[in-house]
């Protein structure tokens, strides 16, 4: 026993909190990387480039047809490598941008509730994105296969 009465043993015994948290990381991850995939494959296959281009241009995106081409690219990329738990601070950090720069330039002026294409939604999206960038993306994240061989690797070259 230990000074609160407790055996190590039991103290080393994983929280329920701590059980779930890869499995919530992931579902969040999937459930946010659609989101992105929907929106960049809008951009791409049913507003199109032009369209996107001539949105971006009314609302004074810089270089609107770059911009058309650069975030759907992100936003359908980006949104693949959520799922997958890939490269998360590069495309978490990135897809945060995206976010900020739509309240910017689209959403900012309307205030906060979506009803009125506020900012609500589209923060919400980055603030998911930022805390998905740095959580280690939870179970199945591509990003923990890798991270996890560099660590035996190290280990290894460090005996």
């Amino acid at each position: 026993m230990d000074v609160h009465g407790s055996s190590p043993a039991l103290r080393e015994q994983p929280t329920l909190v701590e059980k779930a948290r890869p499995i919530a990381l992931l579902l969040a991850r999937v459930g946010l990387g659609t989101v992105f995939i929907a929106n960049g494959w809008e951009k791409f296959a049913m507003t199109g480039i032009g369209g996107t281009a001539a949105f971006f241009e009314s609302v004074g995106v810089p270089l609107p047809w770059v911009s058309a081409v650069v975030i759907a690219t992100l936003e359908l990329v980006g949104g693949v490598a959520l799922v997958l738990g890939l490269l998360l601070p590069v495309f978490g950090t990135l897809l945060t941008l995206d976010m900020l720069g739509a309240i910017v330039f689209v959403h900012g002026a309307k205030g906060f509730f979506i009803a009125d294409d506020g900012v609500e939604f589209v923060l919400a999206l980055a603030a998911a994105s930022l805390a998905i960038a740095f959580s280690g993306g939870g179970a199945l994240a591509a990003d923990n296969l890798w991270q996890g061989r560099k660590a035996k690797v190290l280990e290894h070259t460090s005996r």
